[in-house]
């Protein structure tokens, strides 16, 4: 039997799932408490190949295959939490592939600020947030918390069942890390 040539295999999603852009944001002292910063670099680069692979190596929100994203050839990683904003827990639920248009979507907060900063062309702005307004239309929105967990100390993250705590003792600790006033 004749071998297919890789240019001729046909590149479709196993699955899409929209609705994976709705995902909250990350709780502030949550922040740079991730796997890959947690578990290391070489975890990471597994866990994120495998996520791709699963997927045929396209976008799990929009289904584009990486060689045909738009500016770049690849798809980024990107974790999937579930949230508890009383308890003051994420608890990672997946590893996901995105395009780069569906995950600067999802850090809306960063693509907004990279923007600001002149990194980023209004264009290539507008495109990425209608791409995604475009995925989520008839999926609803983004519920914010009635009530979050005040108590810094309490937030932690859960993977394969270790508990990891937050790095910072307070939003005051957070602002002077990052360098903002909220």
């Amino acid at each position: 039997m004749a071998k297919i040539p890789k240019s001729k295999i046909i590149k479709t999603p196993v699955f899409t799932r929209p609705s994976i852009l709705l995902h909250p944001n990350i709780p502030k002292p949550m922040h740079g408490m991730n796997p890959r910063s947690i578990l290391g670099k070489e975890w990471w680069d597994i866990e994120r190949k495998k996520a791709s692979e699963k997927n045929n190596n396209c976008c799990y929100a929009c289904g584009v295959h990486r060689s045909e994203a738009k500016y770049h050839p690849w798809l980024e990683g990107h974790e999937s939490y579930v949230i508890n904003y009383v308890k003051g827990s994420m608890r990672l639920r997946e590893i996901v592939s995105l395009c780069h248009a569906c995950h600067n979507f999802i850090h809306s907060g960063r693509l907004k600020a990279l923007f600001d900063a002149g990194e980023i062309s209004l264009v290539k702005y507008r495109t990425i947030k209608n791409h995604g307004k475009d995925l989520i239309k008839g999926f609803g929105t983004i519920e914010k918390p009635k009530y979050m967990q005040q108590d810094w100390s309490k937030w932690h993250l859960i993977i394969d069942g270790k508990k990891y705590y937050s790095k910072f003792k307070n939003v005051v600790e957070w602002s002077k890390y990052y360098g903002s006033d909220s």
